[in-house]
Formats: C-alpha cells, sequence, structure tokens
C-alpha cells in the first residue's frame, strides 16, 4: 500500500508549526469556504432517540432528494439506482470488488488521483497508465494510445471529470470517443463526478449523458467538495446496471449502513438554491485565476490554467518534487511562513514521472494564496537542487 502524496508529509508540517511557522495548506482539497449553514443546522437540529442503523443503500428520504438533484442536472435516475457510500471512497472501493477479479486491469489517465492506485492495491487490481502531458493541458490522451493498453484482462477505463488532480474538463467529443471504447472492447467506465459544479468555461458533460451504453457508465460522486462537507464523508454509487447493484449491495450489507448524520446534512445539502453554486464557483474561479498568474511570473515555473475542480499542476525549477517539498517544511521559512504542497510523484503510475511536478489546491482565500506563492517563490530562488 502506497503512501499518501497528500498526507505523507504532515508530519513535517506539524513539526513546522510547533516551531511557530505558519504552513499555507496547498496540499489538499480541503476548502476554506464554510459548509453551509442550512446543511449544519440539519444535522444540530435533528431530534430522534435513537441513531439507528440506515438502509444499507442509504436512507430512502436521501436517495430521493438525490434524484431531484441530478434531475436538475439533467440525470435521470430512480432512488434504486443509487447506493449511498461512506464518501466517494467507499464507492470506488466497492466499485473495484464488484467488477474485477484479483489480477484484472483498468486503464486510467495519468496524472490520477493517488488514491485509485491505493483502491486498486487493496483489491488487488493492477492500473495501467496512459499518459497525459502538461503540454497539452493534461487532455485525454489520443484514444490510439487508451485502445492499445486494452488486453483480455482489461475490465474498466477510470476517468475523473472534472480531474483531480490537474483541474482538467473532458469535453463532450473526449466522452464520445471513450463511449466508442467501452461499446467496441465491453468496458465499464468509471466516472467520478465529484467536481461537476466547478466547470468554468463550459459546461460538464456526465458519463451519464453517453447513450447507448447505459449498463457499461459507473458514476461516483461525493458531497465532499460541492458543498465544503469533507468530514461528512457521504458519498454515492450509481449506475443503471441491476447486476451490479445487486453485487454491491452485499458489500454495503456488510458495512451495515453509510452515516446516520451526515445524510442528514447531505438532505440538507440537496435542497440548495442553484445560487450556492453560482457564489462558490464565482469564488474559485478568481482564485485560479489568480494562482495561475503567480505562478506563470515566477522564473522556471510552467502552469496550464485548468477548466474545473480547484486544483493545478505546475512543473518547477527543481531537481526532486518529494526533496522540494519536504524541504520546504523542515529547512525553509520565509518571514515565519511556509507552504505545504503535494508532491506529483505520486500521481503518476509510470516510474519517474512528475518529479518536477508539484499539485496546488486552490481552496485557500485570495490573501492566503499571495502568502503562499510569495513564499514559494523565494523558495525556489533558495532551493540548493534548484535546475
Amino acid at each position: 500500500m502506497p503512501q499518501s502524496p497528500i498526507r505523507k508529509l504532515v508530519p513535517f508540517a506539524e513539526a513546522a508549526k510547533n516551531k511557530g511557522i505558519t504552513v499555507y495548506h496547498l496540499n489538499i482539497g480541503q476548502p476554506d469556504i464554510e459548509t453551509p449553514k442550512p446543511v449544519l443546522d440539519a444535522v444540530r437540529n435533528s431530534h430522534f432517540k435513537v441513531l439507528e442503523y440506515s438502509h444499507s443503500a442509504g436512507n430512502e428520504s436521501y436517495r430521493k432528494k438525490l434524484v431531484a438533484y441530478y434531475d436538475r442536472v439533467n440525470i435521470h435516475l430512480t432512488t434504486e439506482e443509487i447506493i449511498v457510500t461512506t464518501g466517494a471512497s467507499e464507492a470506488i472501493l466497492f466499485g473495484f470488488l464488484s467488477c474485477f477479479d484479483s489480477g484484472d486491469e483498468i486503464i486510467i489517465p495519468e496524472p490520477f488521483y493517488a488514491n485509485y492506485h491505493a483502491f486498486a492495491v487493496a483489491t488487488g487490481i493492477k492500473v495501467v497508465p496512459v499518459t497525459s502531458g502538461i503540454e497539452t493541458g493534461f487532455a485525454l490522451p489520443p484514444i490510439e494510445e487508451i485502445e492499445k493498453k486494452i488486453t483480455p484482462r482489461t475490465k474498466a477505463i477510470l476517468i475523473c471529470n472534472p480531474n483531480n488532480p490537474t483541474g482538467y474538463v473532458y469535453t463532450e467529443s473526449e466522452m464520445q470517443q471513450l463511449r466508442e471504447v467501452i461499446l467496441k472492447y465491453d468496458l465499464y467506465l468509471f466516472s467520478d463526478e465529484a467536481y461537476r459544479e466547478f466547470c468554468y468555461e463550459g459546461k460538464h458533460f456526465s458519463a451519464m449523458y453517453l447513450k447507448g451504453v447505459e449498463d457499461n457508465v459507473i458514476l461516483i460522486d461525493s458531497i465532499s467538495k460541492r458543498y465544503s462537507a469533507c468530514g461528512g464523508r457521504i458519498g454515492a454509487f450509481i449506475t443503471k446496471n441491476k447486476t451490479v447493484l445487486d453485487t454491491i449491495m452485499k458489500f454495503a450489507q456488510a458495512r451495515l449502513s453509510p452515516p446516520g448524520f451526515a445524510q442528514i446534512a447531505g438532505e440538507a445539502a440537496a435542497e440548495l438554491p442553484e445560487s450556492y453554486f453560482d457564489i462558490t464557483k464565482a469564488e474559485y474561479k478568481k482564485r485560479r485565476n489568480l494562482i495561475v498568474k503567480r505562478l506563470n511570473e515566477m522564473n522556471g515555473v510552467e502552469c496550464a490554467n485548468p477548466s474545473g475542480a480547484f486544483y493545478v499542476m505546475a512543473k518547477l525549477p527543481i531537481d526532486d518534487c518529494d526533496i522540494f517539498c519536504k524541504w520546504l517544511l523542515k529547512d525553509f521559512n520565509y518571514n515565519g511562513q511556509t507552504v505545504m504542497l503535494a508532491p506529483a510523484t505520486g500521481f503518476y503510475e509510470t516510474k519517474g514521472l512528475g518529479k518536477q511536478e508539484v499539485r496546488l489546491a486552490y481552496v485557500l482565500n485570495c490573501d492566503a494564496i499571495n502568502a503562499a506563492m510569495d513564499c514559494l517563490d523565494k523558495a525556489l530562488e533558495e532551493y540548493p537542487g534548484r535546475v
């Protein structure tokens, strides 16, 4: 089981804080935007005498509200096609356990969310990467490259749209190309759409919009980023494939039920007005514009402009991102401040890739981002391993 590239440097951050150094956390997608008050109030004002198990698929009342939410984004479901999970993480894990045998293969465009690899290790699946690059803004690799990776053991393709860690938003044309591949080879398409609302140019095209492959498509979702409720640990596994749903339910029953209080929070979140997303999306877009501008102004730094989510991948003039990110916390500070980044090597499956790249999460306010960029700019001047 690999260490998390997002969390493995936490001890060094804690040690820096113990010295009185301010650490700007751009390493993890933990927004500083407040969880909506109605969501928290729903939990605070809940009244019951016994905190009971819910249905293994999640409370029907919550699944009905999810159906209404998805209707608003033109995804039409029934409550039976949704299984509420303990975060999107459990949804991915259940999906891997249900759709693969040990030794089967899954194709994922890299760089990708590091925990996909961890879940593959846990379930005995082989991750087969297909590499996207900063020069294209991390667009979907050529479909021919994906087809070259398909073997008799290939069972699925996994995408994150909008993408973590790159912020890339897959176009309708790219999604239709994936449709042709999964239809041709009868593969599952896992689509992690936790950042659906955060598309800054153009509209999001869900895998659930693809026609004629309904039994192949699996949607993974979560309230964590959408409503700034990461600690709620509530996600959803969604598909129209009844055989897969029946299998998933066995795992859902084995873990009994998803968290009760978080389902109450999820119900309240599903009722928030559309204006909530207008405000949060505008704030993230402002932060994106700032961090991309600041990064590209630094000598030797290359940064693509992401179209969604709240992450950016940057190429830095450094020898090794793992050493650099550790050095930032252990040996550097600028006016008593430093910045914590996620080394990009942990987002690549192919060994040796990402050594000069880092992922930054623009989840802090603009003043904090400016201060963090001041630290990074100064650090790049002083870093002994600059190239």
